[in-house]
């Protein structure tokens, strides 16, 4: 998957497949990460469960930036 085809999704989350081939990673990787400390992926996600969660919008912004959206809220 590239940069642009994530751009055009409509569905807000991507899942580990969805980002590994961008990242340069296997998607075991990045649940592996996960479960052992969300945080240090650099990018933003949530596990619910077993599942790890990607937010679209924060995942490009990392990818742009190099580091997660600041939520002002």
């Amino acid at each position: 998957m590239t940069v642009t085809e994530i751009q055009a999704m409509d569905k807000d989350f991507l899942t580990p497949a969805d980002v590994a081939p961008l990242i340069g990673c296997k998607p075991y990787s990045i649940n592996v990460q996960a479960e052992e400390d969300i945080s240090k992926l650099g990018f933003p996600a949530t596990k619910i469960g077993t599942r790890v969660r990607i937010p679209r919008e924060g995942f490009l912004h990392w990818l742009k930036y190099g580091y997660a959206p600041v939520n002002s809220e």
